[in-house]
């Protein structure tokens, strides 16, 4: 088992939480990993991405070459366009419909949905909007947390169990906000892929 996954968003979305939890899990299963992040601007919306690598051999570098990601999980939909050519050629790309409009020469949504409806293999979800009706807009990371989860290769349950750990000294209140947003973002993921 060998899965290379880029993560992308933009400072404050959560995207390293992500990370954590998917970590958390892949360690859990006895997985190796590897991490690298870019995350300098990000308490100025700027871009966040992470690179995580898991399998079950050893691992010799922390970045992902050019063609070669299993799948992309972008929390800003034009971000997500910046790796595409990471993305292998069967591989998915996850990624929230809504912008985060944090640069003036944001290109049109139409422009960057029209680039995104190309890829054969892909999940296209409004997370702060499935995240809302759960009650916190904050869990949206892992509403989209949640709609990866399939392609990550690692069991639903140890997902869950990165969740408990990675927010269980924040209370169970919260724990149990983002196993909810979790499942709304898989049960998304499922109903698309069919």
């Amino acid at each position: 088992m060998k899965i290379d996954i880029i993560l992308s968003g933009v400072g404050g979305q959560g995207i390293l939480s992500i990370a954590a939890v998917i970590g958390e899990a892949a360690l859990k299963e006895g997985l190796y990993m590897k991490q690298a992040e870019v995350h300098g601007m990000s308490q100025r919306g700027g871009d966040v991405q992470s690179n995580l690598r898991l399998s079950d051999k050893p691992i010799a570098s922390d970045l992902i070459p050019k063609g070669q990601a299993d799948l992309i999980v972008s929390l800003e939909p034009m971000e997500s366009l910046r790796y595409l050519p990471y993305l292998k050629k069967d591989g998915w790309l996850v990624t929230n419909s809504q912008p985060f409009i944090n640069i003036p020469n944001y290109p049109d949504i139409e422009q960057v949905n029209a680039e995104l409806d190309k890829l054969p293999r892909k999940v296209i979800l409004d997370v702060e909007a499935i995240a809302k009706d759960l009650g916190s807009a904050r869990a949206a990371n892992i509403v989209m947390l949640g709609a990866a989860t399939p392609f990550l290769g690692i069991e639903y349950q140890k997902i869950e169990e990165g969740i408990r750990r990675i927010f269980g000294r924040k209370g169970e209140e919260i724990v149990e906000m983002n196993l909810k947003a979790l499942k709304a973002g898989y049960d998304v993921a499922q109903h698309l892929q069919q």
